[in-house]
């Protein structure tokens, strides 16, 4: 019997072994519906994988980071950018001695409930939208509600909270951050930050937009001048700031950067805002997918009975059906169906 073979159980005896600050799958808080325990997965891989076999994991791959219907097949997707984020997440998890499993799981559902056309699609809902529209809440809300026919992925406590409290692009690094309820989900909010500031600016000198020599050279001195060698500075320096991979604390735990570091990167955000986002808000592409998902949002305001028969039952407010359609589209489908509801 495989229940003899007590592999979930070992895997928990293991994580013994993990800093005092880790959190430990079996002392997770749980899910809002109890469920008997898997005999080869912790709760956190469990998660993970409902994750990746969920439906809004598979369309990712087509959904726009920043770039919105770039030509080439090498720029960064909502799916790519997903990626990358598990993997420098996982790293400096392993590195610190955390839970790496609850790390992957956080990181694989941070942007489930991101809109088509990345950012634009975001701030276009929530200028329309009368209660807002966050994409860190639409994933949990994925997660929660829209996922599994309507009935939801019941992840646990942890994973939840790391999903709902994700970096967001309009914070700057290590600035007003509220603390998390997991160092864990620590980790991914840095590591998202890491991974977007990189991948844009590669993705913007492969659009034309800037050149190598263009970032501000105080950054480059301090985290260097590639992108490899950037990550590798960061990761680096996060690891050095925060404990050792033993568990033995340096300091008042906290995940962080030193000053030098932190501030070179924040000076790279604030760069890819002032010469990469703002100004690519402007063109044309993102002119008409900002048209695109305002039509869709109007049109089915007043069609709410266009809406596909299951939105109906996610929400009695005609509203959250209309965002909960919308922000599950991809780039492609809204397009698509904009053109065909406009014939």
């Amino acid at each position: 019997m495989i229940e003899d073979l007590r592999i979930r159980e070992n895997i928990e005896e293991r994580e013994g072994s993990l800093s005092p600050h880790a959190a430990k799958s079996k002392n997770s808080y749980g899910r809002k519906l109890g469920e008997e325990p898997d005999p080869i997965r912790t709760a956190f891989q469990r998660d993970r994988d409902r994750i990746i076999h969920s439906k809004a994991f598979r369309r990712l791959k087509h959904k726009t980071q920043v770039f919105i219907a770039p030509r080439g097949d090498h720029y960064v997707t909502r799916l790519t950018h997903t990626l990358e984020v598990s993997q420098i997440a996982r790293t400096l998890a392993r590195s610190l001695n955390l839970n790496e499993d609850l790390t992957e799981a956080i990181a694989m559902a941070h942007d489930l409930g991101h809109t088509p056309f990345g950012h634009i699609g975001e701030e276009v809902l929530n200028e329309l939208y009368i209660k807002g529209f966050r994409h860190n809440e639409q994933s949990l809300r994925v997660v929660d509600v829209l996922e599994n026919e309507g009935k939801g992925l019941n992840l646990t406590k942890e994973v939840r909270d790391g999903i709902l409290h994700h970096s967001k692009s309009t914070e700057k690094i290590l600035e007003g951050w509220a603390k998390m309820g997991t160092f864990e989900g620590e980790i991914c909010r840095i590591a998202d930050s890491i991974a977007y500031i990189n991948h844009d600016i590669d993705d913007a000198i492969r659009a034309g937009i800037i050149k190598g020599e263009d970032l501000p050279e105080s950054a480059s001195v301090v985290l260097g001048n590639s992108r490899r060698k950037r990550i590798n500075t960061m990761v680096l320096d996060i690891i050095e700031q925060s404990w050792t991979v033993s568990g033995k604390i340096t300091g008042k735990p906290v995940i962080s950067m030193s000053e030098p570091v932190r501030r070179s990167t924040n000076t790279l955000r604030d760069f890819l805002f002032d010469r990469v986002y703002i100004p690519n808000d402007n063109r044309v592409e993102s002119q008409k997918a900002r048209q695109t998902v305002r039509f869709l949002y109007e049109y089915f305001e007043e069609n709410s009975d266009k809406l596909p028969s299951e939105y109906l039952v996610y929400s009695d407010e005609p509203e959250q059906r209309v965002v909960d359609y919308i922000s599950g589209m991809t780039d492609q489908y809204a397009t698509d169906l904009t053109e065909e509801l406009r014939k």
